[in-house]
Formats: C-alpha cells, sequence, structure tokens
C-alpha cells in the first residue's frame, strides 16, 4: 500500500493533481517538489489565492491539506527517498535544437529526473510518467534507472492527464477516465494495482482503465490530436462561412446534434492554444517521420497549418479592416489566456495575433483579468521578433479594462472570460474614435446588440 508519494515538478499537472490526491487521500503524505525556489515559495503562501496556478477551486484544496499530508518544498533527494512511489510532472517542451527541432519532445528534464532518483533511491519505487511524453519514453527510463541504481528496483507507470485548463480541479475530481499503463509482468501489475489503489479512494472502478504502457503513453497524444483536429475543421469552415454567408455557429449546431459527432470542441475562434495541442500533435508528426509514416505525417500537420492561418488570418483581417494600416493606432486586446478560467499563456493566440499587429507599428493595450503584465511581455520577449525595448514601448498592460478604450480605434477579443459579456458596451462605445470597430475572436458577444450600438462588427465565422 503507498504511504508516500513524491512529485517532481509542481507545474500546471503536478501542483493540482498531487493537491486533488493529498485532498482524497488523508493517510498517503504527498510532497510537490521542485527546483524553483520561488515556484515553491508561491505555493506556500500564506494567501492561497496567491498560488501560482489559476483553477477555480484549486485554493480551497490546498488550503484544506497543505501543511496536513500535502507539503511543497525544494528538498528533491529528501523526498525521493521517502517515497514509495515518485510522478514525474516536468515540462517536455518542443526541441528548439538538433534533431526534430521544432517537433520532437525535448526529453532532457526526464532524463535529468531519471538520473537523480537513480542516484538516491535507497529503496524499490514506483515510477510514474505524467508528463506528456512520446510513445516508448518508458523504455529509456526504464534503461537509465536499470542501469545506474545501485541495487534498487524500479517498475515504470504511464498515467497522463487528461486535464482541460479552467476545469482541471474538476477534470480531477471527477475524471471521464484515469489510464494506468504498465508492463504486462507480475511486478508491473502489482506496481499498476498500487497506483489504481490510491485512485480508487475516490473514482470508480469502471473509470480507472489499465492497458500496456505503449498503449497509455500514446493514448494521450491521440486524444489532443483528435480535440485540436475538431478545433482546426471547425475554424477552416469558418473561414468559408464568412465567404458564403454562412454562419459558423449555426453549422457547429447543426452537425454537433448529430450523435455521431456530438457538440463539443465545435466552437470557432482565432485558434487553440494551451501547453498540449500543439506540441503532441507536433510529438505525433515526428514519431510518424521517424518510422517513415510520411502521409500520417503530413495529415497530423495540417492540423497545426490550420491553426497558424486562423492566427494569422484574424490580425490580417485587423489590418485590412482599418484601412490597410494601423500603424499608430490604439488596439485594445481583451484578454491573453489562451482560455478563460486559467491564467496559462501558453501558445495563446493573443501572443501571435499581438506579434503580427506589432510587426504594423500598432499601438496595442492589453488586459486580462489573470495575466500579469511580466508574463505577457516575457511572452513576446520568447519570440524574438524584437527587442524587449520594443515589446514595450508597443504594448501596455492594463489593470482596469476601462483603460483600454479611450480613443482605440478598435477593440479585439481574445479571450472568452465572462466578464466581457457584462461590460457597459455603449459607453465603450463612445469612449472610442470612430467608426469603431470590434473583432470578436471568440464569438462571445450579441452581434447585432453591438451593431445597434454603432460598432463595426467581425465576428469569427460569420459571412
Amino acid at each position: 500500500m503507498v504511504k508516500n508519494i513524491c512529485c517532481i515538478g509542481a507545474g500546471y499537472v503536478g501542483g493540482p493533481t498531487m493537491t486533488v490526491i493529498a485532498a482524497k487521500c488523508p493517510h498517503i503524505k504527498v510532497n510537490v517538489v521542485d527546483i524553483n525556489t520561488k515556484r515553491i515559495e508561491a505555493w506556500n503562501h500564506s494567501d492561497v489565492s496567491k498560488i501560482p496556478i489559476y483553477e477555480p477551486g484549486l485554493s480551497d484544496l490546498v488550503q484544506q491539506a497543505r501543511g496536513r499530508n500535502l507539503f511543497f518544498s525544494t528538498e528533491v533527494d529528501q523526498a525521493i527517498k521517502e517515497a514509495d512511489m515518485i510522478f514525474i510532472s516536468v515540462n517536455t517542451p518542443t526541441k528548439t535544437y538538433g534533431v526534430g527541432k521544432g517537433m520532437a519532445a525535448d526529453l532532457k528534464y526526464i532524463e535529468l529526473c531519471a538520473r537523480q532518483i537513480a542516484d538516491v533511491a535507497e529503496d524499490d519505487k514506483i515510477i510514474v510518467e505524467k508528463s506528456t511524453l512520446p510513445v516508448r519514453t518508458a523504455e529509456a527510463l526504464k534503461n537509465i534507472l536499470d542501469n545506474t541504481s545501485k541495487d534498487v528496483k524500479f517498475q515504470i507507470l504511464s498515467n497522463p492527464e487528461f486535464l482541460a485548463e479552467g476545469t482541471a480541479v474538476q477534470d480531477l475530481l471527477n475524471p471521464d477516465r484515469v489510464l494506468i499503463g504498465g508492463e504486462q509482468t507480475e511486478e508491473g501489475r502489482k506496481a499498476q494495482k498500487a497506483l489504481v489503489d490510491v485512485y480508487a479512494n475516490w473514482v470508480p472502478s469502471d473509470r480507472i482503465l489499465t492497458t500496456n504502457v505503449w498503449s497509455s503513453e500514446l493514448s494521450k497524444l491521440t486524444a489532443n490530436a483528435f480535440l485540436a483536429q475538431r478545433v482546426s475543421s471547425i475554424n477552416a469552415l469558418s473561414e468559408l462561412c464568412e465567404k458564403t454567408e454562412a454562419d459558423v455557429n449555426e453549422v457547429a449546431r447543426a452537425i454537433g446534434t448529430d450523435s455521431r459527432i456530438g457538440s463539443k470542441f465545435l466552437k470557432a475562434s482565432v485558434g487553440f492554444g494551451g501547453s498540449c495541442f500543439q506540441k503532441d500533435i507536433l510529438n505525433l508528426v515526428y514519431i510518424s517521420r521517424s518510422y517513415g509514416l510520411q502521409e500520417v505525417a503530413d495529415y497530423w500537420e495540417q492540423v497545426i497549418i490550420m491553426n497558424d492561418h486562423q492566427k494569422r488570418r484574424f490580425a490580417s483581417n485587423i489590418v485590412k479592416t482599418l484601412y490597410n494600416t494601423v500603424s499608430g493606432k490604439k488596439i485594445a486586446m481583451l484578454g491573453w489566456a489562451f482560455k478563460k478560467d486559467t491564467n496559462d499563456t501558453r501558445e495563446s493566440a493573443s501572443i501571435y495575433v499581438a506579434d503580427d499587429l506589432l510587426n504594423e507599428q500598432a499601438e496595442i493595450v492589453v488586459y486580462d483579468p489573470k495575466v500579469t503584465a511580466e508574463q505577457i511581455y516575457a511572452d513576446l520577449d520568447y519570440l524574438n521578433t524584437r527587442s524587449s525595448e520594443e515589446n514595450r514601448k508597443g504594448v501596455t498592460v492594463v489593470n482596469d479594462p476601462m483603460e483600454c478604450f479611450d480613443q482605440a480605434h478598435a477593440i479585439a477579443i481574445m479571450t472568452e472570460w465572462d466578464e466581457f459579456k457584462d461590460y457597459d458596451w455603449e459607453s465603450i462605445y463612445n469612449k472610442m474614435l470612430k467608426p469603431a470597430f470590434l473583432f470578436d475572436g471568440r464569438m462571445i458577444l450579441d452581434y447585432d446588440n453591438m451593431e445597434d450600438i454603432g460598432f463595426k462588427m467581425y465576428t469569427i465565422g460569420k459571412g
């Protein structure tokens, strides 16, 4: 029976997952460790609303379990030594160098974890892959652990996360399924059962699926690829709708009522973002190419190509509508997070739209209810399109949304935050230069109502 869990990595997956495990399993001690001191300090902040990840309900669970059986620290070696089960939940970014650059997952942090575990562990451990990984990573982990440890036995499990940011806590408390892949040996099945028993404290047994380790690793990439494919499919049709005077919302509703298709992930938008969709599809493309499956790779790569096109198209439409120039014009961007109810900005469409508009010398003012100015500038700096000073000169970040609109030429809605629907749009219209342009990249505002107020409206997928 598992009594002590260690999770290496206190990010968007490790932090919430371990918090829920601790809350639901008060008999298990859960140590979340990370070498990022600043991040650990934030997890330990006396005001739980200041923890580093914003997810509805997460602060309350941290308050409930922290200090009881949930601990956040930088003492990685000590936590490894004490643990029966170690979750690896470190970053696996897309490679920016060498073979596989721009597509393959960079596994250097995973390998460093494995070597540290092998070096420190004094008794047998169950290692759980929680990071999103390419197929057959478990094999590499096992090779490193078996060949570098001192008479310690390791079992490797794959337990991919299926969290949607903004609903991560609910996804953990009431998951569609928990997937646990392991070696099909007696020891492997025993390790699988140990993890099954942890989840069984709150997850019904029919929702806990066990597979071989390779199927589990590939299932995570496949799930995200299928979801992203739906977004790119409806976004491709949104452009056709604009040209033919169809309405993509009506098309989505019509096909979504077909029980074979379903309505989820059929919301046209300025493009998908987040840490997983793009990274996992690129990984799938790279794996397919590495096995010589060119047609398979081309098929999945088209999902990414369509998503990039949708972001560029949105920015270029703003320029075209504003008489082919936005130079010196003030554009108010509402939202920077890649979706509502999260402060995660990874691969957010806002970053790329803002970058394109800055290339056209626009003056951008950004408001997001949960994303800091520091993060917004870091996202733009990461692209290396221009200097850090130029980004700060071209982009102003405000804490009060009403500061965005004075003398603005246009507004672009980039994130579907609920509060945007409730603004006093008549008074916003009065603050703006005329004609006042409004580009709804998330289809959250009533088109006819906005036009009645006086806005020149553009909504994705509406002709």
